[in-house]
């Protein structure tokens, strides 16, 4: 794994976030992400199965066929979502009652199984392990910010219309518009940069 390689791979989450870039996870990213709690909760469970899924496909990458890796993936998909699911209800019976349901979404959530198909399938243990780790900390980093952002809003004008499906992808579609505005501004800044370097050499 070369340098470039790494670098990309580990700001995959930031550069190619799962849902302010690709769009990915709607459904629980809008369902819970009313407030921060859920948001964060969810997101770590996500981030949990999404790191370990990602090192266990690419650790049998050679061993399933390509016939069946889809309906393997999912498997091994959903054995670690149910472990999580027992897990949190055995020991966070308040949280399993807010979110618990989503838990078990997570199986065919877009962000997991799309890594599984483009990068855990296809590349080693290490690469993978770093692919889960970006992407996950960026599920968790937007989810939360969204969730902070509706809460507060919520809280600042004292309506329920935040915390409600509309204000959600409101609130989603003014936030993915700034991010992407924000990079796009930096990649034309990182452009202008790397021109006047070569001018000057």
């Amino acid at each position: 794994m070369t340098k470039n390689e790494f670098k990309k791979t580990a700001l995959g989450g930031i550069t190619n976030n799962p849902v302010f870039v690709l769009v990915l996870g709607m459904c629980p990213t809008i369902a819970k992400s009313d407030n921060v709690i859920n948001a964060v909760s969810l997101g770590l469970c996500t981030a949990f199965v999404l790191i370990l899924s990602n090192v266990i496909i690419s650790l049998l990458r050679k061993v399933i066929p390509d016939k069946v890796h889809l309906p393997a993936y999912i498997v091994i998909i959903a054995s670690l979502v149910t472990f999580v699911q027992m897990v949190v209800s055995a020991f966070l019976p308040t949280l399993n009652g807010s979110i618990g349901a989503f838990i078990s979404l997570i199986t065919v959530n877009c962000i997991i199984l799309g890594r599984a198909e483009a990068f855990a399938g296809k590349n080693k243990v290490l690469p993978s392990l770093i692919d889960g780790v970006s992407m996950g900390l960026g599920f968790v980093a937007s989810i939360t910010l969204l969730g902070a952002v509706r809460q507060g809003l919520t809280a600042a004008f004292g309506s329920g219309f935040f915390d409600k499906t509309m204000g959600g992808f409101i609130v989603l579609g003014l936030m993915m518009a700034v991010f992407n505005a924000i990079f796009a501004y930096a990649r034309e800044r990182a452009k202008k940069r790397a021109a006047l370097i070569e001018r000057e050499a």
